[in-house]
């Protein structure tokens, strides 16, 4: 072979040997990445070309399927009472994806999770269509409607929370929407999900995961617990060395209170009552490092908080000494998620053991064989046994005979907390109403721990308070838990 011939026989050679690579590198290395891209439709008509599997709540599906005409999508997602149940399902759109569970478990489903090969060889061989998974929560039907409909057309959220174990009972979340009002891909259901997802109030916005407030004075139950953990108080119904007004440090600012004889007020009264006084003096003794180091143990700051949603991070900051003074009263920097609110409230009922908070009890094939059960998980310690004891005495004592009357439910003990939190330039706007609490049954057991937010945009500003919009709220999710276990 001549000179020419054989640079061009290896020239050949070499596109021939490049497109193997290629074909090879397409097949089998950028494959998984091919498959999952957006622009590759044929993944969505699988996803839609069978039934669809359920979330389930209480052993029933709030979720089913139905059949479409008119496109290759051949079946779209329905949901039971919608409105309620977005916080918690999220949504899945033939026309614009999916959220939440609906995204986070979409193998388990669709049938196409890995964990399922051997079912759906089976039910090739013998001839059965490919079904979709099951998806098992934590959550209880009763809370959850107690939540969605106390809150009504207030703008708010509400979380519950198992103590014992984590699983959270109850996520509700409003102004909402029904996710079944865009599940297909008609131009109606584009333009029905661009109108939601502009609306000024958010209605897609879940607000017990995704919104962080200032937490207000729910938050000093945090700081009462850095106080006693620390050693700068005794006992709770010691005096405190706690001036009125107090000015912050380094400042000429001084913190007032709205209720109360404050002046070296005892930890529980300060709490029943709740000075403000009491607890900026407290966060500055206890100082920033430490503050953060026991808010720390609640769970704030965790970025990455999967319950397996993804929660957003509440923060307590590194701060200057009158910024961190402000924040053991829960205003300043501070901000906390309701989740992170019910967490806390969870903690103290819990004896101090914080565990990690889930939504997803079991995952299950079509035939309900069990491909994975959530084992409960301790997240921290955030308080000693001793410190939680006198914690729960002092948000007992909120219920019984303080700002949290509201929440008191016959034959269970109450403990809460309220907070108005003050937002806006120079708090020009409405204040937030919170509540945290949880309740005890005649066994010593707590069976759920709850936290409450309102945004109120209708209430008159001398209306707003935690006690009088929030409590009510969180006393009919608790007695919703209890109820149901009757």
């Amino acid at each position: 072979m001549n000179k020419p011939l054989r640079r061009i026989a290896i020239f050949c050679g070499l596109l021939v040997l490049a497109l193997l690579i290629r074909d090879n590198w397409l097949q089998y290395v950028d494959a998984g990445n091919l498959q999952t891209r957006q622009e590759n439709r044929r993944v969505s008509i699988e996803r839609y070309a069978t039934p669809r599997g359920d979330i389930i709540v209480d052993g029933k599906a709030i979720t089913g399927s139905v059949a479409t005409e008119g496109t290759d999508f051949k079946y779209k997602r329905t949901w039971k009472n919608g409105e309620m149940w977005a916080p918690v399902t999220g949504y899945a759109s033939q026309a614009v994806g999916a959220t939440q569970l609906e995204n986070l478990e979409d193998g388990i489903l669709t049938g196409n999770d890995d964990r399922l090969f051997f079912r759906n060889t089976l039910d090739m061989i013998t001839g059965k269509k490919k079904e979709g998974g099951s998806v098992v929560t934590t959550l209880n039907a009763a809370a959850q409607k107690a939540a969605f409909e106390g809150l009504g057309n207030k703008k708010g959220a509400v979380a519950a929370i198992d103590p014992s174990t984590g699983g959270i009972l109850a996520l509700a979340s409003t102004p909402s929407y029904d996710p079944g009002t865009f599940a297909g891909i008609s131009n109606k259901d584009g333009e029905t999900f661009t109108k939601l997802d502009k609306d000024k109030d958010k209605p897609m916005l879940n607000r017990a995961l995704r919104e962080t407030y200032p937490p207000g004075s729910t938050f000093k139950v945090v700081t009462a617990a850095a106080a006693l953990e620390n050693g700068k108080v005794g006992g709770i119904d010691e005096r405190t060395d706690s001036p009125d007004p107090y000015r912050l440090p380094l400042s000429t600012t001084d913190i007032t209170n709205e209720h109360g004889q404050c002046k070296d007020a005892t930890l529980r009264y300060a709490l029943e009552v709740s000075c403000n006084t009491v607890f900026a003096n407290l966060s500055d003794k206890v100082g920033n490092e430490k503050m953060i180091e026991q808010s720390e143990k609640f769970g704030f700051n965790e970025p990455e908080l999967d319950i397996p949603v993804r929660a957003a991070e509440s923060i307590y900051p590194k701060d200057n000494r009158p910024q961190n003074a402000m924040g053991g009263m829960g205003q300043a920097s501070n901000r906390a998620t309701p989740l992170q609110m019910a967490m806390v409230s969870a903690a103290v009922a819990n004896d101090g053991k914080l565990m990690k908070p889930y939504m997803v009890d079991q995952l299950r094939a079509s035939n309900l064989d069990v491909i994975e059960t959530h084992e409960p998980e301790e997240l921290s310690q955030a308080v000693s046994g001793d410190t939680a004891q006198k914690l729960q005495a002092m948000m007992e004592t909120v219920v019984k005979t303080g700002t949290g009357t509201k929440a008191q439910i016959p034959g269970a003990t109450v403990g809460g907390k309220t907070g108005t939190a003050q937002h806006g330039l120079k708090n020009s706007e409405k204040p937030y109403a919170w509540f945290i609490s949880y309740a005890k049954l005649s066994d010593g057991s707590s069976p759920v721990a709850v936290a409450v937010v309102v945004e109120d945009g209708s209430a008159n500003r001398d209306d707003i308070s935690g006690g009088g919009l929030a409590a009510p709220i969180a006393r009919d999710v608790m007695k919703a838990v209890i109820d149901s276990k009757k």
